[in-house]
């Protein structure tokens, strides 16, 4: 073998060698995935998060997937002519816009689970009304109804566990019923979270359309790597942190103060964000810890 292409498999054989702490430390732990953003209309990038969860499995963790579909809902109801309003950034949801929106978010659904078991897991689609895994109340923006939108006030974990138990990946739409038993979206990060924590999950991730937590939005060298929750609260209140990224971030200090180990918001637009934030030793995306919680990067 020629000394250049043996090197070539040393690097590959490196890159192992660096992962093992990793596999090591989270074999058998439960991680929820949050998948959204450009990840879920790029047909690549589908194929790309599809196989890191395949390999997640396959080395052990127990993943549970969690996804949105606004910009497919969006599509549809203006398709069919309906009127699309927001209060606050979220979605007035009457009863056709919930009628639709159940439609899209079920089709995408079955649309992932297929790509799943293409790639040999063994998956299953559902909604949080499934064996009332989300139990959910109408949720006001600043006192106004806003229609058929859920916050969650209850997790029954009982069929995630069966089926992380039988070898299925559980794949889950942010569906909801109330007491009535009548349907409502739920916004996909607060599902995600709320499921991470009745899971005692060991890790929650964001797949999102940015590289990360900055400590100043206008400087792309500020980057942070990983902080504790109580760094995460620091930054909210100085006022570097705006729009869509203020309610992720509050969602990752509550999940981890409602106890999940960490959670990452990671750049879906990179191909094997997901391995390339757990399995090697710098990571890609920003890494939210307990404040209390050993340092996720292992030093060599």
């Amino acid at each position: 073998m020629e000394k250049a292409e043996m090197t070539k498999w040393l690097e590959k054989a490196n890159v192992l060698i660096e992962a093992l702490p990793y596999i090591q430390r989270f074999h058998g732990k439960t991680i929820v995935v949050k998948y959204g953003g450009s990840a879920m209309v790029d047909h690549a990038l589908k194929k790309s998060v599809i196989r890191d969860v395949a390999l997640l499995k396959l080395v052990g963790f127990r993943p549970i997937i969690v996804h949105g579909g606004g910009k497919e809902i969006t599509r549809w109801v203006d398709r069919i002519g309906l009127e699309t309003r927001f209060v606050n950034g979220l979605r007035v949801t009457d009863k056709e816009t919930m009628e639709v929106a159940e439609m899209v978010l079920n089709r995408v659904n079955k649309g992932l689970v297929s790509m799943m078991e293409k790639v040999g897991l063994k998956a299953v689609g559902l909604s949080g009304k499934d064996g009332t895994v989300l139990r959910v109340q109408r949720k006001f923006s600043d006192g106004q109804d806003i229609g058929y939108v859920g916050e969650v006030t209850e997790v029954n974990p009982q069929l995630l566990n069966s089926l992380l138990d039988q070898d299925f990946i559980p794949v889950i739409c942010p569906i909801g019923s109330d007491d009535e038993y009548h349907s409502y979206n739920i916004n996909a990060d607060d599902a995600a979270c709320a499921i991470a924590t009745a899971m005692k999950a060991s890790k929650l991730v964001f797949l999102t359309d940015i590289e990360g937590v900055y400590r100043d939005p206008a400087d792309p060298g500020s980057l942070i790597s990983e902080m504790t929750a109580g760094e995460a609260l620091e930054l909210l209140k100085s006022g570097n942190v705006g729009g869509g990224m203020l309610p992720k971030i509050q969602n990752c200090v509550d999940a981890i103060q409602a106890g999940v180990s960490r959670v990452h918001i990671l750049d879906g637009r990179i191909e094997h964000s997901l391995l390339l934030e757990f399995y090697t030793n710098r990571g890609i995306g920003t890494a939210i810890i307990g404040d209390e919680e050993e340092r996720y990067h292992v030093e060599q």
